[in-house]
């Protein structure tokens, strides 16, 4: 196995179980290496520190155990064990009500790079690194260690998330099972949803909102609502059931529309009336169709690097003003940035200018973050990017 020798004084954060080596901490490598290759990482006085997957750029190690090993199956059984520990804790893993939720959360479950989510027994894997990527059949094995018969099938996602030039012909398949469709229903405190992890976003749905979604519903009983960027609606279909009066729900993608449509059908006796529009939430948000006493504006990351961070703000002010000037008196709005560039501190500056902007007072009621089945690593502070606000507006 190569070895990645650290300058002197660099070997820190390694020590501080960071998951990261950046490039301009390295003093040499011993041996050759390519993309994707497990490496060892070792301070200037030789003593090992880490082992992790090797990449040529600025995050140059991705560290996945910080005892040596080989990173065969009984490796990935072990950690993939310790993570399914912490979801049965949260009472994910035997809960006929939730029967979705994050296995593995990259860094926060100390795998950086790997992604799993676990839908009605169907685990659907997402690598965002070579080297997890070519770990893929041993994780696969770990997982029918696991799971047993409750596991029905892995589905490797990897095509779009992977490197370019490594994922050219790379196709998403399944890595276990056989004659499995690629769309299930899932329940999330007991509501139905569609998820095709072929066809949708990320590895299919927003699992990291569980619990925005639930506290939702104890905002919009006889209320009016518009959830914006709706996607499959899941905002949408918590507030019909918990007595909304009505639900608008706006997202520019047809099929996003289509999905979210689909499953308000799974609704069944709700007399609330819902109203899809696939539209531009900031041109709808000009001349809404109604006054909404309950928004919620959950928008795409504006920003996947600090290069975009300045322009995202402006994005996320102008949004939220937008929200502000149409709710109505004593409303409450949900805003949401998934941009882990745009820390808790500026969204929370940004929200203050687009109050100020809008000429509305606004008041905090809660700090929301992503639901705990996406841990947070102490040591790993980078792995928390959702954060939200709950506002009562004046």
């Amino acid at each position: 196995m190569s070895k990645i020798i650290l300058k002197r004084r660099k070997d820190a954060p390694v020590r501080r179980r960071h998951c990261w080596v950046f490039s301009g901490a390295i003093y040499r490598i011993e041996g050759e290496v390519q993309n994707g290759d497990t490496v060892e990482v070792y301070n200037a006085e030789d003593e090992y520190l880490a082992t992790g997957h090797y990449h040529d750029g600025s995050i140059a190690v991705r560290i996945f155990s910080f005892e040596k090993t080989s990173g065969d199956t009984d490796f990935w059984i072990k950690k993939i064990r310790e993570a399914y520990e912490i979801r049965q804790a949260l009472h994910l893993t035997d809960n006929s009500d939730t029967n979705a939720y994050r296995l593995i959360h990259a860094e926060g479950d100390g795998l950086p790079g790997l992604i799993l989510d676990y839908y009605a027994g169907v685990v659907v894997l997402q690598a965002h690194s070579i080297g997890m990527h070519l770990a893929r059949h041993e994780i696969c094995a770990a997982l029918q260690k696991i799971y047993g018969k409750k596991l029905l099938g892995v589905y490797d996602k990897s095509a779009e998330t992977l490197p370019r030039e490594y994922a050219q012909g790379i196709e998403n398949g399944y890595l276990a099972g056989k004659n499995i469709p690629t769309e299930t229903l899932i329940s999330e405190y007991g509501h139905r949803f569609y998820v095709n992890w072929e066809t949708g976003q990320k590895t299919g749905f927003f699992l990291d909102q569980r619990e925005n979604r639930h506290l939702l519903a104890h905002y919009t009983k006889g209320k009016t609502v518009l959830n914006a960027f709706c996607y499959s609606g899941g905002f949408s279909m918590y507030a019909l059931r918990a007595g909304a009066k009505m639900v608008h729900s706006v997202d520019a993608s047809k099929r996003a529309i289509e999905l979210t449509e689909r499953n308000v059908n799974l609704l069944e006796s709700i007399e609330s009336e819902h109203v899809a529009y696939a539209d531009d939430v900031l041109k709808f948000l000009k001349e809404p169709p109604a006054e909404y006493e309950v928004i919620v504006l959950d928008p795409p990351a504006f920003a996947k690097n600090v290069r975009a961070r300045h322009n995202a703000v402006q994005g996320y002010k102008r949004l939220n003003a937008a929200g502000l000037k149409r709710i109505a008196k004593g409303g409450i709005l949900f805003t949401f940035s998934c941009s882990q560039v745009v820390d808790t501190a500026l969204f929370r500056n940004t929200i203050l200018a687009a109050a100020l902007e809008a000429g509305r007072p606004v008041r905090i009621l809660h700090e929301l973050t992503q639901a705990p089945c996406h841990p947070v690593n102490i040591f790993h502070p980078e792995v928390s990017y959702l954060k939200g606000l709950v506002l009562y507006v004046g």
